[in-house]
């Protein structure tokens, strides 16, 4: 998702799913000549399907051939005419799952079985879309920091014109109303709610470049092509939703291994039935990509009944939230981090300085480290579940601004880089020193600082842990809370265990 990590306050925020590539295995084919589009309907949204959807179409779009079905019958049937082929062994409902809709085990499914295939020619993106070519045509004028002006372009088109080949696919989101990310949050829930988190300043982020983002580059491509697109209609409401519906449901195609290096990652697309899964970090498949098509892959057993899970990456529950719109329970998601900003590890070695002289080498020792990049005004160390995952930077961090005077002036003529720590073994011994069975055998005074920015970090939050653990298990009063509340409680509680657990690690 490269537009809200772009747009992120620290680029270590970054996650890229990673998908795996296995052997494709046989499944049926759902679009072959003389398939019974009513069969595959009722194979597809039986055994709990309602026949209401729940994403009605938007004001301004329709069905691509007008039918009067309702939208979810219609984008099965439409599935059907694009080639998309779907086992037997599953069906999507909305009764058994977590979300709107899912998919769940008709029969048991087997490691490495194809769940689904969908054909390159039904994917939804700026070389597929009608007005591919004025896209291309204007590409230099549509460039942004973001990269997803010309994504963002085809999907306003596309969502509002009667004749849109993927209008049974749209139609099943009712005006985009529905997304509650808290960039649709008011200020002062994302304040009250989520300080602390990161969340509200990553989200200001965003809305900032997203306005000036239509401004600057969106409105006036818009007023250059009067045939295809109306700013009355593709407004900037419209587009800020488009901004949320791609970071809630797109996929992006990762680089070959020997292309990492060389290429700008691949921008996101839409995958019609791709979407239809929910997320847990525990997930059942994932989503493979080839020449011909994409394919939804079991990567273990899943047993009859139960929901098939895709994974959206290796994400903690704020970036599910600040993406997604949702947060996993607490424990499950094992991804889980919080963050210490590097400003408070300033501050805690501010706290140690007892002379003017120990704070004019602390700036000088900060500044050293700003050099080397290990640290930055607007930086986090990251803290998973086992340890610290930002190893290099708090490592050597810690270690400068704790040297010794002699040690530092040392350092300093040989200008940081012959002793900063490298190698495999070296990389590590860090690992292993900042684990969570490390971390207590550390110098006392490197296990200070993290201490103290920990409290500091801690500090920031609404609330303290005792009152989100006491809310966590009330039960009555849990089910209460909206559903804003609810996902905003499971961030805050998740990032303060983890970091009550590093002040029992770093105790004295």
């Amino acid at each position: 998702h490269v537009y809200i990590t772009t747009w992120s306050t620290s680029d270590s925020r970054q996650e890229i799913p990673p998908w795996i590539s296995k052997k494709p295995h046989y499944l049926g084919t759902i679009g072959k000549p003389n398939a019974n589009t009513e069969d595959f309907e009722r194979n597809i949204i039986d055994n709990g399907m309602a026949s209401d959807a729940k994403r009605p179409k938007i004001d301004g779009s329709s069905t691509s051939d007008g039918s009067s079905k309702d939208p979810l019958q219609n984008f099965l049937h439409w599935c059907e005419t694009v080639g998309m082929t779907l086992s037997n062994k599953v069906y999507l409902s909305e009764e058994g799952t977590v979300a709107k809709y899912g998919m769940l085990a008709r029969n048991d499914i087997e490691e490495g079985e194809v769940i689904f295939s969908i054909p390159r020619t039904a994917l939804l993106f700026q070389n597929t879309t009608k007005v591919k070519a004025v896209l291309e045509e204007g590409k230099g004028s549509l460039e942004s920091t973001s990269g997803w002006v010309s994504l963002l372009m085809a999907l306003m088109w596309e969502y509002t014109a009667p004749e849109s080949y993927w209008g049974p696919y749209l139609s099943l989101w009712p005006n985009l109303k529905t997304l509650d990310h808290p960039m649709f949050w008011s200020e002062d829930e994302r304040v009250r709610l989520l300080q602390g988190t990161g969340i509200p300043e990553a989200v200001d982020n965003d809305l900032n470049s997203i306005q000036q983002e239509y401004s600057d580059i969106v409105l006036p491509f818009i007023r250059s092509h009067p045939d295809l697109w109306d700013p009355e209609k593709h407004t900037l409401e419209l587009y800020k939703n488009l901004v949320a519906f791609v970071m809630a449901y797109s996929f992006q195609e990762p680089l070959l291994e020997d292309e990492e290096d060389e290429k700008e990652p691949n921008l996101p697309m839409m995958v019609p039935m791709a979407d239809m899964l929910n997320h847990v970090s525990n997930h059942s498949a994932h989503l493979e990509f080839t020449p011909e098509c994409l394919k939804m892959v079991s990567v273990r057993r899943i047993g009859t009944g139960e929901e098939i899970f895709n994974t959206y990456g290796e994400m903690a529950n704020w970036q599910l939230l600040h993406m997604y719109g949702f947060a996993e329970p607490y424990p499950g998601n094992s991804h889980d981090t919080a963050d210490i900003q590097m400003s408070n590890v300033y501050k805690a070695a501010v706290q140690v300085t007892q002379s003017r002289e120990d704070q004019r080498l602390l700036v000088e020792r900060w500044s050293l480290l700003c050099e080397m990049e290990m640290v930055g005004d607007k930086g986090v160390f990251i803290f998973g579940q086992a340890g610290v995952l930002t190893v290099t930077e708090l490592y050597n961090t810690l270690k400068i601004l704790s040297m010794p005077v002699e040690e530092f002036e040392e350092f300093k003529e040989n200008e940081g880089w012959e002793e900063v720590e490298e190698g495999e073994d070296e990389e590590e011994k860090m690992m292993q020193a900042l684990s969570n069975e490390g971390i207590p055998q550390l110098p006392p005074a490197w296990k200070k600082l993290i201490h103290s920015a920990a409290r500091f970090t801690l500090d920031m939050y609404h609330g303290d842990l005792q009152n989100d653990k006491d809310l966590l298990e009330d039960k009555k009063a849990y089910a209460l809370l909206g559903s804003r509340e609810r996902h905003a409680l499971q961030v805050r509680y998740g990032q303060k265990m983890i970091l009550h657990k590093l002040l029992e690690l770093t105790q004295p």
